[in-house]
């Protein structure tokens, strides 16, 4: 096969070729069945170093001046894959070395996942006086299911209460609901969850 692509920034194993490229991206697609922005699938590619930033965003782009991806109707940011992109994606996907497409589905897996945690769960952080204030928010779906606000002197730590919230909300729901109902054997599961006591 031949190299027509920058290798700069991929790793070992990863493609240098503009038709695997799109093949990955409508693999990508085809795999995770759900609407994809353009930036999640180019982080998807470029977290495992398996193709160059400006031939991915290109081969993309191809993709979508070709109609391999359709832009969603729903969200102007997200596309879906066409039914020539399915083809395209069924028939040259073997084409594809089988880690290069685990490590893509793997990473386009957990940006999802982060997406959806991000849309049912939000964290706002105000400047006051004194510092800064950390509203947290659980929902699930159009429940809003537990909140709580936090004082944070600096911005930095603000910030590492965001992150610790949006790392596994679940767990701080459970944390707390465990706390609150006073139920100890809940309590000792959120603790040897929290630190392996």
């Amino acid at each position: 096969m031949a190299f027509d692509t920058f290798d700069e920034g991929i790793t070992p194993g990863g493609i240098r070729s503009k038709n695997e490229i799109k093949t990955l991206i409508c693999y990508l697609f085809n795999s995770v069945k759900e609407n994809m922005d353009k930036d999640m699938v180019v982080q998807a590619i470029l977290k495992q170093g398996l193709a160059n930033y400006f031939e991915t965003t290109s081969a993309f782009d191809d993709l979508v001046t070709n109609g391999n991806l359709i832009k969603s109707s729903e969200n102007s940011n997200s596309y879906y894959l066409s039914e020539n992109g399915i083809i395209i994606s069924n028939q040259l996907d073997s084409t594809l070395a089988y880690s290069v497409k685990e490590k893509a589905l793997d990473c386009a897996l957990k940006l999802l996942a982060e997406k959806k945690t991000a849309r049912e769960n939000t964290v706002e952080i105000t400047k006051t006086d004194n510092g800064y204030t950390v509203d947290c928010t659980i929902s699930g779906g159009d429940l809003e299911l537990f909140s709580f606000r936090l004082y944070a002197p600096q911005m930095e730590q603000a910030l590492i209460i965001k992150k610790n919230f949006l790392d596994d909300p679940g767990k701080v729901y459970k944390v707390m609901l465990a706390l609150m109902t006073k139920d100890k054997d809940s309590v000792g599961e959120a603790l040897e969850e929290l630190y392996g006591v």
